[in-house]
């Protein structure tokens, strides 16, 4: 009785992961456009009972889609944390994160009102439109700009050190040239107008007044342009060595995803795929 309670669990395990994680599946595909569907309503209900007109006249009903959302979310989530044979792994990984914080706000907003607003990261859960139209290679590009994200970590790091280092500065010495009368009434807002300035953002709120400081606020400007294509070569360089395919298989042992097409076995924890 007991081997045959294990084999039917087993079966419905796996068979909850076929249409839970695969996009493969008739089924499978059908649970992930009716989840994307799921996610765009309950995004749209948050936005707008956020407009006070609006909730006004519909609150009670935004409030009760909003329940409904939350616990159907929670429902798929306990859901997948079933179907995987190492839940740890699921819920460590981004889309568990992600999935987690997707249903936090509501239940949160029992004790602190208002917090259900975040819900909009629900969004981010759309990202799996790619797995279920199988654009294989948006996932893999992916894939391949993150990998080049970690590869250039060292280099941007020290990039973003030496950034920083001009903007101190530049803005001290803008300090020591307009002074408080010009509006730079101290080192930190002076590093402030730097960064604002050397990332061409110009909000405007503090201009130079002398012509010196006009001469250093040019300069500034000028640098930012190169400033930033630097970041850009660097992740750029990376890529050109990272040409893989990406398969959208999930691993019925830790639901990772991203795994090489030809591959037999997960690169993550080592399952059979």
């Amino acid at each position: 009785m007991e081997r045959e309670s294990g084999i039917h669990s087993s079966r419905l395990r796996n068979r909850l992961h076929e249409i839970i994680f695969e996009a493969d599946t008739p089924a499978g595909k059908m649970f992930d456009i009716g989840l994307i569907f799921c996610i765009l309503g309950s995004v749209l209900v948050v936005m707008l009972d956020s407009v006070a007109a609006i909730n006004a006249q519909c609150g009670r009903i935004f409030y009760v889609l909003e329940w409904f959302f939350t616990i159907l979310f929670s429902i798929e989530y306990l859901l997948r944390i079933y179907s995987v044979k190492k839940p740890y792994y699921y819920m460590t990984s981004f889309y568990g994160i992600v999935d987690v914080l997707a249903i936090t706000p509501t239940y949160l907003s029992l004790v602190i009102p208002g917090s259900q607003y975040l819900l909009v990261i629900r969004l981010l859960r759309v990202l799996r439109i790619f797995r279920v139209l199988k654009f294989t290679q948006y996932i893999g590009e992916a894939g391949q700009l993150t990998r080049a994200l970690r590869a250039s970590r060292r280099k941007i790091t020290l990039f973003l050190f030496v950034v920083l280092t001009a903007v101190v500065i530049m803005g001290s010495c803008m300090y020591i040239i307009e002074g408080g009368k010009n509006g730079f009434t101290s080192i930190p807002k002076s590093i402030y107008w730097a960064i604002v300035t050397i990332t061409t953002v110009g909000y405007g709120d503090i201009a130079p007044k002398t012509t010196l400081g006009e001469a250093l606020a040019a300069l500034i400007m000028i640098m930012g342009y190169s400033i930033i294509a630097v970041p850009t070569g660097i992740v750029s360089a990376e890529m050109t060595h990272l040409r893989i395919k990406i398969s959208t298989q999930a691993c019925p042992v830790c639901s990772a995803e991203g795994h090489d097409s030809d591959a037999g076995y997960c690169k993550f924890c080592g399952g059979k795929l």
